[in-house]
């Protein structure tokens, strides 16, 4: 059996990435999330597998931390204030009240099934919520890549609600899981005093720093002279670190305080924001195949046989009745959103890294049925990516819901600073745009405005005021500015 050791771990990893993104490319054309691709090839090279031996759930649980980190910062980069502004409530619900619900109706399920199901695997019921909570927040990783892989829009703002609820609920999933571990461990009664106490002060801190840590790091960004564009994405990524581990250093969330933090980051205007975005991009595909193949290898599919009719019941348990039902009664105040888009919010309760990365701490922390606990969750991570990971798009489209993929860029492939303050915009002329005349001279042209580039065809012209324009032409402008 072939274990990671210094020696090779670069080479091994490496050949393991680039299997994986080969790999990806076959199973995006067929709808399979690349995500659970991912897992997949990291338990085919497992220790049951190809034989790499790899079992630490210590190292898992902290490249899961680096990865979240920076997953959970980059998701709120790319999420538009003006977008959440309208659906916070909602969204906040959804990532507090919602995984509450989620975990006292999957653990009270969860409890019946060992006890009167018939089945070989006894849990207490404090165990069972254990395991429940471990699962009740929506994977943040997993819902980021897939709606933004799925190409389409949604109607009634439902992308950033998911993406809101994702990126804000595991600090609740994440307090469960420790509160109930500690019940487990030392016997003492469960407090909701205690427990709302320490949500509290963990949302606030984490709220707080976020925000505090995202106004500097613009602050710094705009400010500071540094002699290599090539240093902002670095100097970005410090500062990703240094919020996660202050904000958990005084016992705040820290999965909370970077995608805050991102939020700022991504709302205010930022010099070197293509440069960042880029290398964020990359990054964060970087760490989600690392995270998931870490997640894979670390899984012997041979253990999850035992509990595979359980999980099978608790995750469909999950799909069709307790997230449809927390749902339903976090949204309540609001009428306003539709049955329809209920349904697809209930169905798009995906499970992915973040439920098998909290099972870590009961095996780290030895409690009773920990193997258990770990083996059922991935097994119903497996189903959530491959049932509802692969049947997004299927969904919108039965439901009404989806909508044309939104358009980003230009069709140049040309941007500006923000620092600039001007706009880029495209103009497609048509016959009454060339009533007057086909020269550019001859055109109504709004003061302040530069065209810059026409596109024809394949072909990029850069204009003058004798250039003869023809319709469907696209023009490139550039209006406003300092």
């Amino acid at each position: 059996m072939l274990t990671f050791t210094t020696e090779n771990i670069f080479l091994l990893g490496s050949l393991l990435v680039l299997i994986s993104i080969l790999i990806s490319k076959t199973g995006y054309r067929f709808g399979i999330p690349t995500l659970l691709l991912f897992l997949f090839t990291g338990m085919a090279f497992g220790s049951e597998g190809l034989g790499l031996n790899f079992d630490s759930p210590k190292d898992t649980q902290f490249i899961g931390m680096i990865a979240l980190s920076i997953i959970l910062f980059s998701g709120g980069m790319d999420t538009k204030y003006k977008e959440i502004k309208p659906i916070i409530g909602p969204g906040i619900v959804l990532s507090t009240l919602g995984v509450v619900l989620t975990t006292v109706l999957t653990g009270s399920f969860i409890f019946g099934l060992s006890q009167w199901g018939g089945i070989d695997v006894k849990l207490s019921l404090m165990v069972s919520m254990l395991l429940a909570a471990t699962m009740s927040s929506t994977d943040s990783a997993s819902v980021f890549n897939l709606l933004r892989s799925q190409r389409m829009g949604l109607k009634h703002r439902l992308r950033p609600i998911l993406e809101l609820e994702s990126g804000s609920n595991d600090p609740m999933a994440y307090m469960l899981t420790l509160v109930l571990m500690d019940v487990v461990l030392s016997g003492t009664h469960f407090s909701v005093q205690g427990l709302a106490v320490n949500l509290l002060e963990q949302f606030l801190l984490g709220g707080a720093i976020g925000y505090c840590a995202g106004r500097i790091t613009v602050w710094l960004i705009n400010h500071i002279n540094l002699p290599n564009t090539a240093l902002y994405p670095v100097l970005l990524l410090c500062m990703v670190f240094i919020t996660f581990t202050l904000t958990d250093v005084v016992h705040g969330n820290g999965y909370l305080a970077v995608y805050i933090a991102g939020l700022v980051v991504g709302n205010s205007r930022l010099s070197y924001r293509r440069e960042m975005a880029t290398f964020l991009d990359g990054l964060t595909w970087l760490l989600q195949i690392v995270l998931f193949l870490t997640l894979g290898l670390l899984v012997n599919p041979s253990e999850m046989a035992g509990v595979s009719l359980m999980a099978l019941a608790i995750g469909l348990f999950i799909m069709f009745v307790s997230r449809p039902i927390s749902v339903i009664i976090c949204l309540l105040p609001y009428p306003k959103i539709p049955w329809r888009a209920k349904t697809f919010l209930s169905w798009v309760g995906l499970r992915g890294a973040v439920p098998i990365i909290f099972a870590t701490y009961p095996l780290i922390n030895n409690i009773e049925g920990a193997d258990i606990i770990f083996n059922i969750v991935f097994f119903i991570t497996l189903i959530s990516l491959l049932v509802q990971g692969t049947t997004i798009s299927f969904i919108a489209r039965k439901l009404n819901l989806d909508l044309p993929e939104e358009k980003t860029g230009n069709e140049f492939g040309v941007e500006i600073p923000e620092e600039l303050g001007s706009q880029l915009k495209e103009v497609i002329l048509t016959d009454e745009m060339l009533e007057n005349g086909n020269l550019l001279s001859e055109m109504n042209i709004p003061k302040n405005t530069l065209v810059m580039m026409v596109k024809r065809g394949k072909s990029i012209i850069v204009p003058n005021g004798k250039l003869k324009m023809e319709k469907g032409d696209i023009l490139l402008c550039l209006s406003g500015g300092r």
